[in-house]
């Protein structure tokens, strides 16, 4: 049986690709998102400090691995290169990525299914289906259950 992620990190999750956005769209750099992204926000969100730190990581670690996150997303994207992907398309597999490479504590399965989320909210319906499967090849290939 799968393990449920814990409460809230989806929320942390929907942060960090936001913060990822601004990064690549924004152009600006990672101590300076993370830094903007919550003085704006609403001070009735309630954001726990833990949250925020898992979504901070998540986006730090990104990027410092983007290279390697794109040559595994280059290698099971067939016909697409990274930079013709639609922005949340590429940020929601770049972040999962990088969850599959580096937090082995939650599940595969978890992992795909929160990425997926992320596409039904910021991208599109036919987005999860071209998500799902470049996400699963990535798994098998990084040996994730």
């Amino acid at each position: 049986m799968t393990r449920p992620d814990p409460p809230g990190r989806r929320r942390a999750r929907e942060a960090a690709l936001q913060m990822l956005y601004q990064w690549e769209v924004g152009r600006l750099g990672p101590d300076e998102v993370v830094a903007t992204y919550w003085t704006s926000r609403d001070p009735d969100e309630d954001v726990s400090k833990e949250l925020r730190s898992f979504a901070n990581a998540l986006v730090t670690g990104t990027i410092e691995r983007v290279s390697e996150i794109d040559g595994l997303l280059s290698a099971r994207a067939h016909n697409w290169r990274i930079e013709r992907m639609a922005a949340i398309d590429r940020l929601v597999l770049r972040l999962a990525v990088f969850e599959l490479l580096s937090a082995p504590e939650t599940p595969a399965k978890v992992v795909i299914n929160e990425a997926l989320e992320l596409t039904r909210t910021f991208s599109s319906v036919e987005a999860v289906a071209f998500v799902n499967g470049v996400l699963d090849a990535v798994r098998k290939d990084v040996k994730r259950d």
